[in-house]
């Protein structure tokens, strides 16, 4: 059965359906950037509360802002916004359950006035955002706002129809300001360290440029909660679309697969209230940063480690690379002698155990996430989750040898070719930039990291540099494999 309102009840009892009746539920979130992680994730526990019988004036209307959100539209349209998350086991058990806690969805550039005046509704409290880490329109080099961004100056420009995250919501905060109307909460759910603290720097460095008024007055009201979030969701794919629709009877177009681990650390910072996250396992803070750090730089930068290693190795799935004693290993290495130095005390949490169900949940197979996600969009990623690593042992006088041999993963994997001269397709924003660096480093073996809007001026520090070029010497030589081989091997002796 094709999955929405009218069929919803007709599912048997394999599949969990809403026990809440939608048509009592009003929006008060509004979302950019409804993508799997999204429904995974928050929309999931707005969900989950919603069947406890709460959080019915917290409903989600989401925003799709780029061209590719057209199709998210087409689909949560034709299925009334519902769509169906499956919680893979490694086991092979799947728990599937509908999700209903999304009631709208708004495609920007089709109607840019019906999102600013969702935004601008009093009902709106919350404005979330999963935009991805390159979607906060930071400079490379300086990490501050980038207003030279053509759709930046597009939407700065003097009567101009907003079509950027930052002028969409800040027009309608405008309008909330001209009609007495407090500020909504902009709360970021993207994997950056202090994801609050940036997104107010961000929205702020927008509204100076557009309206200083305006900007004094977000100072005051508006709240930007720092969070940490975690659920591994990979990319959807035919073979889930078809194994809901045999073993499940549900034909649903965009569902989503995850894993059965969930976690969401979050400052209670909100202007006009909150759904009661607590009851349904969130963990509401005073700081968010230990849980912050702890995350992207063992799970996310743990994510690195394998990516472009495990890629040219031959290994194209996550979990087959992380079931590899070698792969692993260097992972927990990493994570033990580079990563856990730079971390802050977080009391009542065990690390080691937690390492060890990264690699587990790294390895599930039913997850099938893809070694090229894994690879994708380094160029925004690592700059923000593995070169503060570096940076820190580096002024510390800690090793960096295996931080640098993930750096050098990169840049051999930019080359665009792999060990079986095979062509690579490079996902990153640079790419057009990137691939011919990557590719002269045979010539001039440091010229990747002389790349100084990505790496600053690591390239000039001694100890990194050597073993970063020990490391790209490595892989050019043996490979991938018999690089990490030897790294082993000299930890050893």
């Amino acid at each position: 059965m094709q999955l929405n309102a009218q069929t919803l009840r007709k599912f048997d009892d394999t599949v969990k359906v809403p026990t809440y009746d939608r048509n009592d539920i009003t929006v008060g979130i509004v979302h950019f950037g409804v993508g799997g992680f999204h429904r995974a994730h928050q929309a999931m526990y707005v969900d989950k509360l919603m069947r406890r019988g709460e959080a019915l004036e917290w409903g989600i209307c989401g925003v799709g802002v780029l061209p590719g959100d057209r199709r998210m539209r087409d689909v949560l349209d034709a299925q009334d916004c519902l769509y169906s998350l499956a919680v893979r086991h490694p086991d092979s058990t799947w728990e599937v359950s509908v999700i209903g806690s999304i009631v709208d969805y708004l495609f920007a550039p089709d109607d840019p006035e019906a999102v600013i005046e969702k935004i601008a509704a009093p009902s709106t409290r919350i404005v979330s955002l999963t935009i991805t880490e390159g979607g906060y329109n930071t400079t490379r080099d300086t990490g501050e706002f980038d207003a030279n961004n053509p759709d930046i100056a597009h939407d700065l420009a003097d009567g101009a129809v907003p079509r950027t995250v930052f002028g969409l919501v800040t027009e309608a905060l405008a309008r909330r300001r001209a009609r007495g109307i407090p500020s909504p909460t902009i709360m970021s759910c993207d994997n950056l360290e202090g994801n609050g603290s940036v997104t107010r720097r961000m929205f702020l460095a927008y509204a100076e440029l557009k309206d200083p008024e305006l900007a004094d007055w977000m100072r005051t009201e508006t709240s930007f909660p720092n969070s940490m979030v975690d659920r591994i969701t990979p990319v959807t794919t035919d073979e889930l679309i078809e194994s809901l629709s045999s073993r499940f009877g549900v034909d649903d177009q965009w569902p989503v697969a995850t894993e059965p681990f969930t976690s969401w650390a979050l400052e209670d910072s909100f202007a006009l209230g909150r759904p009661r996250y607590e009851d349904v396992g969130v963990q509401i803070v005073d700081d968010v940063v230990p849980h912050e750090l702890m995350k992207l730089r063992l799970i996310n930068s743990g994510h690195l480690a394998l990516g472009c290693f495990g890629y040219l190795a031959g290994y194209r799935l996550i979990h087959d690379v992380a079931q590899d004693p070698l792969f692993a290993e260097f992972v927990l290495a990493y994570m033990d002698d580079e990563a856990t130095p730079t971390l802050r005390p977080l009391p009542g949490v065990d690390l080691d155990e937690y390492k060890r169900t990264t690699i587990a949940r790294f390895s599930n197979p039913e997850i099938g996430d893809t070694l090229a996600r894994c690879c994708t969009d380094w160029s925004d990623r690592l700059p923000k989750w593995l070169l503060p690593v570096i940076r820190e042992n580096l002024e510390s006088d800690r090793p960096v040898h295996l931080s640098a041999a993930i750096v050098a993963s990169w840049a051999r994997y930019a080359e665009a070719v792999d060990e079986n001269g095979d062509v690579i397709d490079i996902v990153d924003p640079l790419k057009d930039s990137l691939v011919p660096i990557a590719r002269s480093q045979l010539e001039n073996p440091a010229a990747f990291i002389e790349n100084r809007s990505l790496f600053g001026d690591l390239a000039d520090d001694p100890r990194f540099a050597e073993a970063y070029l020990w490391a790209l010497d490595s892989l050019h030589r043996v490979g991938a494999r018999a690089t990490l081989e030897a790294m082993r091997q000299k930890a050893r002796t």
